[in-house]
């Protein structure tokens, strides 16, 4: 129950209960107040953000909630994952810096708005999570004043066309009640498409360096993906989280979602942010809780993956040459829009088989060297759209080459990827040379290489996968150690030349 709070007056009351609106508390303080501007911080964020390759299904993220100029690259980086997603609830977890509550308080009944409109609560899911344990309580209150909830909204607002939150504030729980919410969630959410979201800074205290050692034992503790190791890291001091508490709950309701590994986004502090050492420093971080057993899917996912995946060994999947074709022309024109005017075409699908959602990479090459190659390894748009976006991407977000400019479009040729569904094996030897692309996982480390790399540089199995292991960033025979995990996909590649 709340029993203190520091600012009042900030809710607009409607006839029902139900329509109560939760104002805007840090407006013009943590972010933009004015929707213009706001909407230009966040995309430009998101544009600039990077995100690893990951594979499986996302379960959870963990965010920051500071000044958007200081944690909101670092958020972006999480945020950017959910690019496309379809209609999910998304239940936050925070810390309350404003207010003492003694449960898990939830807001249970309304919306919450900012300046990009409202959001509604989903009431259901909220009553669901509030009747499974007497230690959580439907208590809007609580929330009145709250940043670390309240920031994340815009990032959702942006990324995301239809959603939902469940918001929930928590304040130095145990261990036991940090469970019993973790799995209220988790029980709650079986058969539908929820994401849990946990609000924490990390290191707060005057020293850069010692910034630096304990958000990198924090990190350790956050992919060790073990919700009580961390729990007892904080109280023990070895790790230091604001919202600690609520992201371990997070992490009980993720694993008892199915989510297997955690896998560090982005990790920063404010000294780094402005770029001098010393004074006051904040930690920030950002995380991915994933599942990488792809049949954990919610809803009707694994039926279409199994689908898919059958159609694929069966060879059914392939494209037309018409089909082909006409990605050939959405990737061609998108390029040259894009690096002429800076815009996408209007395109529409040749058949209902290019509005699969599919995986994708876009690959650029000039006078046969590579230029840029971007895509994505899930199946997280319709394919025509997915190929359009790595278009541009390939030609602007390779980290590894400058943006294409005008002068160079009539040396590029275009080659496009379609990806089969991710597939799990248990022995490198059934990797095949010339049929699949392979990734490589270990830790919270990921590395791919398409099928068509080993051919094109005459690689055999062994220089195949040890060369998988660089691109992960781990040790070339890390795959003969234990826990080692192997994903392979078959492509369909194609090109201009």
């Amino acid at each position: 129950m709340i029993t203190g709070l520091i600012v009042l007056g900030l809710f607009c009351a409607g006839p029902e209960e139900s329509k109560m609106v939760r104002e805007p508390a840090v407006a013009n303080q943590f972010y933009p107040g004015r929707a213009e501007e706001l909407v230009a911080t966040v995309d430009q964020m998101l544009k600039d953000a990077e995100t690893p390759v990951l594979t499986g299904r996302l379960v959870a993220i963990q965010v920051p909630h500071a000044g958007y100029p200081y944690s909101g690259p670092t958020a972006a980086s999480a945020f950017k994952l959910l690019q496309a997603r379809g209609p999910v609830t998304v239940v936050m977890l925070g810390p309350s810096h404003r207010a003492f509550v003694d449960k898990a308080a939830v807001y249970g009944k309304g919306k919450w708005k900012t300046p990009l409109g409202t959001v509604e609560i989903d009431e259901a899911l909220a009553r669901e999570i509030v009747a499974a344990d007497e230690y959580i309580e439907d208590d809007p209150q609580a929330h009145r004043a709250e940043h670390s909830l309240e920031v994340q909204l815009p990032f959702l607002q942006r990324v995301l066309k239809e959603f939902k939150v469940v918001p929930i504030m928590l304040l130095e729980p145990t261990w036991n009640q940090c469970q019993k919410l973790g799995k209220a969630i988790a029980q709650a959410s079986k058969d539908k498409d929820v994401l849990v979201l946990a609000s924490t800074d990390l290191y707060h205290g005057d020293s850069y360096d010692d910034a630096k050692a304990t958000d990198s034992a924090t990190a350790g503790l956050l992919t060790q993906f073990d919700p009580k190791a961390l729990y007892d890291g904080l109280r023990a001091r070895k790790a230091q989280a604001c919202g600690g508490d609520p992201v371990v709950s997070a992490m009980v309701a993720a694993q008892e979602m199915g989510a297997d590994r955690a896998v560090i986004l982005a990790m920063t502090n404010s000294n780094d942010v402005v770029g001098e050492k010393g004074g006051y420093c904040v930690g920030y971080s950002a995380t991915a809780f994933m599942d990488s057993d792809q049949s954990g899917c919610v809803g009707d996912a694994p039926k279409q993956e199994a689908k898919a995946e059958a159609e694929a060994e069966a060879g059914s999947a392939d494209l037309t040459e018409a089909e082909q074709a006409s990605l050939l022309r959405i990737a061609r024109s998108t390029l040259e829009m894009h690096i002429r005017e800076s815009k996408t075409p209007d395109i529409k699908p040749l058949t209902d088989r290019l509005s699969e959602k599919r995986g994708a990479f876009v690959t650029l090459h000039k006078k046969g060297q590579l230029r840029g190659c971007i895509g994505y390894v899930e199946a997280y748009k319709p394919l025509f759209q997915a190929v359009r976006d790595m278009a541009v991407a390939a030609s602007t977000e390779d980290p590894r080459f400058p943006p294409v400019t005008e002068g160079e479009l009539e040396d590029i040729d275009i080659e496009i990827t379609v990806l089969s569904p991710l597939k799990r094996i248990d022995d490198p030897e059934k990797v095949e040379v010339g049929k699949h692309g392979l990734i490589i996982r270990r830790g919270g480390y990921s590395g791919l290489l398409l099928p068509q790399v080993p051919v094109e540089q005459g690689w055999d199995r062994q220089t195949f996968i040890e060369h998988t292991c660089l691109k992960a960033g781990l040790a070339p025979d890390a795959w003969k150690q234990q826990g080692t995990q192997f994903l392979v996909f078959t492509g369909q590649v194609f090109g201009e030349k």
